[in-house]
């Protein structure tokens, strides 16, 4: 994915500000994909002048002016041809990933310093596992009494089922990483004797 085309996404829906923007992308792309503040507003930028959206300054009284940003039917266009384009999936399997970069070389550490970092994962897996949840209770209760297409719903469902298999797929993982590190420093310590 890039930062553009969920930005584009998001605006399909409704137009909204770039503060908008910024707290629905983390809110709910957020899990899946990262982006601060600065790039979300670069990216307007970038992305206003290549005409796939506009804006709209709000002068107001007794807050900030405000710019509203609204998809543009080329924006549509470019957003629906990255949807149903292939060339995304070509990578899927390769991800980023630093922690798994830092086990990688965690040979260099002492057994108690990356048993520490397994268990530090363990925790943020864990909160992360427990906002996953938060974010299923709140697509189940967006129903179309309160103005929600379930057709799109549906496909948050499915983002969000990832997700929830993706933590527990970690949790595991993380499990049998610490009882293996852990069952070598004990061979290390009987041997030692």
């Amino acid at each position: 994915m890039s930062l553009k085309h969920g930005l584009l996404g998001l605006l399909n829906y409704a137009p909204m500000t770039g503060y908008e923007l910024n707290k629905e992308f983390n809110g709910s792309l957020g899990y899946f994909w990262q982006a601060k503040a600065s790039q979300i507003y670069r990216e307007l930028d970038s992305m206003e002048q290549s005409g796939w959206l506009t804006s709209k300054r709000v002068v107001q009284d007794e807050k900030p002016n405000k710019r509203i940003y609204s998809i543009t039917a080329q924006g549509k266009t470019e957003f629906l041809d990255w949807l149903s384009s292939l060339d995304p999936l070509k990578n899927l399997g390769r991800m980023k990933n630093a922690f798994l970069i830092r086990v990688f070389f965690g040979g260099e550490l002492s057994r108690e310093q990356t048993l520490e970092l397994f268990r530090s994962f363990r925790e943020i897996i864990l909160e992360q596992s427990k906002q996953m949840q938060a974010v299923k209770d709140e697509i189940n209760s967006l129903t179309p009494d309160a103005g929600y297409d379930s057709n799109k719903a549906v496909y948050w469902k499915l983002t969000a089922l990832s997700g929830e298999i993706m933590y527990k797929a970690n949790l595991e993982w993380v499990d049998k990483a610490i009882e293996i590190l852990e069952n070598i420093a004990e061979e290390s310590e009987t041997k030692n004797r």
